[in-house]
């Protein structure tokens, strides 16, 4: 586009953006929340249980104890499997992210063009508008916006900048249009301050299933050091056993404690998810927002561009009637409807259809363009616009919000439009002159603008599940509320009939109360969404808010989890974690799928890893209080946790698994494996204690012993595959014979030597006697839960009264 303006506002020329970038002033930083692929491989390579396997592989090869290394390809295998999935999953958001990047209108040698925010200069000339994000800090040198720094400051005013205002990095633009010179960019801007500090601080919130793992991980780390010191201790010195011996049952147990899987299997199951969401368009800013998103009860969604599609198109305009007559002739209101669009600096969707209506008029309808003397851009937070010219001041907007106590005048004629869900703007002329303070003096109403914005087509559908799932929907709009009401009916939402208008709320105690009874609210300005937003949560739910414009950013910053569509305002998709970039809602019912595959199948293989490690730190202290040497060999751990853990572990995490997420991540995996660590400890500790009264060789028990904890792995491995599919019959089987294989023809590798019939017979009846031991621990802990629930139930009950 060749535009040419005035010198101030020419831009930088060609040499002096290459000088700029020469000098290195350029709008780049190394600032990111991303891990590079050197951070990945050093996170995945640099491990406090790494070390803790090199130490203990140098002790083995110290005393010669090479086949206990079985240990040592499976810990491989897991470091270089992170490795990979870390890799590709940043591979893919990459791309992602490149086609989300934020863009700039710039002005060099005196032509506008758009290019990447990156690839600014310090001295651009940019043009920003309405959903702009402040890319870096500048200075205003013409027009006028009007700018919201809540992200920066916390504040949800929003501030008129005028000529020589300086602008932050970080905010963005809700309405007007201006030129501004770029000051500070990159690493000197106010938002990569921000930043840096931000970054220094620490990474943030963790999810909960994060969160978990993480305590589980630094209890085991924090136990094995000293028990594994005392056992070898026991061992050696108070049971003088040989040095080798106390060496292999200290690092039996060391291994068996150690939740070497756990962080591979989340980090493999989350990269996974990222690569399957990357490829139905849907991009993560932030990791953890699938499982948030898995965990949501509660749906807060904008009309446009989530129930509608995001474009408008004007269906009528029609002259309002005063005592009778038309207030202006049909030709007389087009032609000031068009000169209010032709002098208006607004390019929000409602703009770019009343634009597209003006420019299918005929010549003769349009009338002449007039100069304007004042412009006011449209603000969500009043709900009109206004244009001075030829001395009057036209205004358009909301009627409700124009007329004010006034609005009955007009109420019968919009009422035939928004009760078939049509969206009313009002033109109207104000008696007043100057709009800066606020309305103060009346309107007189002229036209109404009817416009009509479609439904998605699969709108009804993507709803229905979200009820289906019990996910409560709130639509939360800035529309008329009947309005909102009749298409939030249309596309099948619950209870759409229930709406407020949100601009009678007048106290926090009014919207927490609106909040929990209403469904629809209209009339909703930013801050008031906000509002809402932190209403739900303080009533105990989990919050996503759905949008794609300015008038959204508040209460996406606030929600636990915020989903923006790429159509939208740059700055609403650089705001959320979740961006559907091809602005198809219907995606959403995919992405809370793939946050409950996540999160289950993890909890699910996760109660696998825990059995080892509860029975073998069970067992280390049964050891070290009855003065027993530890029973088992490195190389009988891993063959029982390859088996019963590892590998169904990661091919039941691969397995769909849609079903609501229930209770605490931590709780539901320690209920599920408590049961089955204390039943392993109570088998091997009786079948140790018989062996010594019996006189059974130290290698038969561990081998009755290994096949008595792989009896109990298949129990819990059956009791957490239910309902049982082809695909998880197979993985049973397939491990079975996988263990029986190991056990018969590498017995050698593994340990496993011959038991005499009195080994046999006892670990026979110890193995009968688990599955009960195990049943009944399950029912046990299942009813200590239940009671629980029903506490806390009442709990909740009793503080809601």
């Amino acid at each position: 586009m060749n535009v040419q303006f005035s010198p101030e506002e020419r831009g930088l020329s060609s040499a002096e953006v290459q000088q700029k970038i020469e000098a290195g002033k350029v709008n780049r930083t190394d600032i990111s929340t991303g891990k590079t692929v050197k951070e990945i491989v050093r996170s995945n390579l640099l491990t406090y249980f790494n070390l803790i396997f090199l130490i203990i592989t140098i002790l083995l090869c110290v005393v010669g104890s090479f086949r206990n290394l079985t240990f040592l390809p499976v810990i491989i295998g897991n470091t270089l499997i992170g490795i990979v999935q870390e890799v590709r999953a940043k591979k893919v958001l990459d791309k992602m992210n490149l086609l989300n990047a934020p863009h700039a209108q710039v002005i060099r040698d005196g032509k506008e063009s758009r290019i990447l925010s990156e690839e600014l200069v310090e001295g651009d000339t940019v043009v920003l508008s309405a959903g702009d994000q402040i890319c870096a800090d500048a200075q205003v040198l013409s027009g006028s916006i009007q700018v919201n720094e809540s992200l920066l400051t916390g504040e949800a005013d929003e501030v008129g900048k005028e000529a020589g205002s300086e602008l932050l990095s970080g905010s963005f633009v809700v309405s007007g249009t201006c030129r501004a010179v770029l000051t500070h960019v990159g690493a000197d801007s106010y938002i990569s301050r921000l930043t840096e500090e931000a970054k220094v601080m620490g990474d943030g919130e963790q999810s909960e299933m994060i969160r978990s793992i993480n305590q589980i991980v630094k209890w085991m780390g924090i136990a094995v050091i000293p028990i594994g010191i005392i056992l070898f201790v026991q061992s050696f010195f108070f049971n003088d056993e040989p040095f080798r011996k106390s060496i292999v049952s200290m690092v039996a147990a060391v291994i068996g404690m150690i939740p070497e899987g756990l962080y591979l299997l989340t980090t493999a199951a989350l990269a996974l998810s990222t690569i399957r969401l990357a490829r139905r368009k849907v991009l993560l800013h932030d990791m953890k927002s699938v499982e948030t998103l898995a965990r949501v009860d509660v749906l807060c969604v904008d009309k446009t561009g989530t129930i509608t599609e995001p474009e408008m198109k004007v269906d009528l305009v029609v002259p309002v009637q005063i005592d009778g007559k038309d207030a202006l002739s049909e030709k007389e209101l087009t032609a000031l409807l068009s000169a209010y669009v032709r002098a208006s600096s607004d390019n929000n969707a409602t703009m770019k259809a009343l634009s597209a209506y003006v420019q299918s008029l005929p010549v003769s309808e349009k009338g002449h363009a007039k100069k304007a003397d004042a412009v006011y851009p449209f603000s969500s937070s009043v709900k009109y616009g206004g244009v001075a010219f030829d001395g009057k001041t036209c205004l358009l907007g909301a009627p409700e919000f124009i007329l004010r106590e006034d609005f009955e005048t007009v109420s019968s004629q919009t009422a035939p439009f928004t009760e078939k869900g049509s969206r009313v703007l009002l033109l109207a002329e104000y008696e007043g002159k100057d709009l800066s303070g606020g309305l103060t003096e009346k309107a007189r109403p002229l036209g109404l603008i009817i416009l009509q914005n479609p439904i998605r087509e699969n709108a009804a559908e993507t709803f229905s599940y979200f009820r289906e799932q019990g996910v409560g929907v709130k639509v939360i709009s800035g529309d008329n509320p009947e309005t909102v009401s009749k298409i939030a009916q249309q596309a099948g939402i619950e209870n759409a009939e229930s709406y407020i208008d949100a601009s009678f709320l007048d106290s926090d105690e009014e919207v927490e109360k609106a909040a929990g009874e209403y469904t629809v609210f209209g009339r909703v300005t930013p801050a008031r969404k906000q509002q809402l937003v932190r209403a739900l949560q303080a009533q105990g739910h989990t919050v996503a808010m759905t949008g794609d414009g300015v008038n959204d950013i508040l209460a996406m910053k606030d929600a636990d989890c915020s989903v923006a569509m790429a159509s939208g305002s740059e700055a609403a998709a650089q705001a959320a974690q979740v961006v559907l970039l091809d602005s198809d809602f219907a995606h959403m019912p995919s992405v809370v799928l793939e946050g409950r595959r996540v999160v289950n199948n993890v909890q699910r293989s996760a109660s696998l890893f825990l059995v080892k490690n509860i029975f073998s730190l069970l067992l280390s202290v049964f050891s070290a209080v009855f003065m027993l040497t530890y029973p088992l060999e490195p190389a009988q751990i891993s063959l029982i946790s390859m088996f019963t853990i590892g590998i169904p572990g990661f091919l039941l995490a691969l397995e769909p698994n849609g079903e609501r997420i229930k209770g605490n991540f931590l709780r539901g995996v320690l209920f599920r494996s408590l049961p089955a660590g204390i039943t392993d400890l109570l088998a091997v500790g009786a079948l140790v204690v018989c062996g010594n009264v019996f006189s059974i060789p130290s290698s038969a028990i561990a081998t009755a012993s290994t096949m008595l904890l792989s009896v109990v792995g298949f129990m819990i491995l059956i009791k957490i595959s239910h309902p049982f599919t082809k695909t998880k019959w197979a993985i049973l089987i397939f491990n079975i014979a996988g263990l029986i294989f190991c056990g018969i023809f590498l017995h050698q590798l593994f340990a496993m030597s011959e038991m005499s019939s009195i080994c046999v017979l006892l670990m026979i009846v110890f193995a009968f006697a688990a599955e009960s031991v195990f049943r009944y621990l399950t029912l046990l802990v299942e009813w200590i839960d239940r009671i629980r629930e029903k506490r806390l139930h009442k709990k909740e009950e009793k503080s809601l009264r």
